[in-house]
């Protein structure tokens, strides 16, 4: 009863499986691209780099909404000197107007769970016109 080559080769099998969208990419030679966002018509973040935005925009979020709930700080001065509010429906999405072609991409590529979505409204939705 000696099962080992027969338990060898199931493991085999089985890594092989789970590995092959990964050998198929390598063999096909696609590299894993970042989508391309629509980015705001304004120009200039005021509140940090396109590279810090990327790594950061969580974080950011937390704290404001930390100080918003916590603190009752509800303002922000942007780094263009201007006062913006602390808030994703108001701030955020007024530049970054289309969820689905801005937050909704780069979250389905990175299978990113957002859960802003589970308090906040959208309005635009809400209101029935198109995302």
């Amino acid at each position: 009863m000696n099962d080992r080559g027969l338990i060898l080769g199931g493991l085999l099998l089985f890594v092989g499986l789970i590995t092959l969208p990964v050998w198929y990419n390598v063999a096909a030679g696609t590299p894993s691209r970042p989508p391309e966002l629509k980015l705001p018509a304004q120009g200039k973040d005021p509140f940090g780099t396109a590279e810090y935005m990327r790594a950061s925009h969580m974080s950011l979020l937390v704290a404001w909404r930390d100080e918003v709930v916590r603190g009752g700080e509800r303002t922000v001065v942007g780094r263009d000197g201007k006062t913006y509010a602390k808030s994703l429906t108001r701030t955020c999405m007024d530049c970054h107007s289309s969820r689905a072609e801005f937050c909704d991409r780069c979250h389905g590529y990175t299978s990113a769970r957002v859960s802003c979505w589970d308090c906040h409204a959208d309005r635009r939705l809400a209101e029935g016109s198109a995302r």
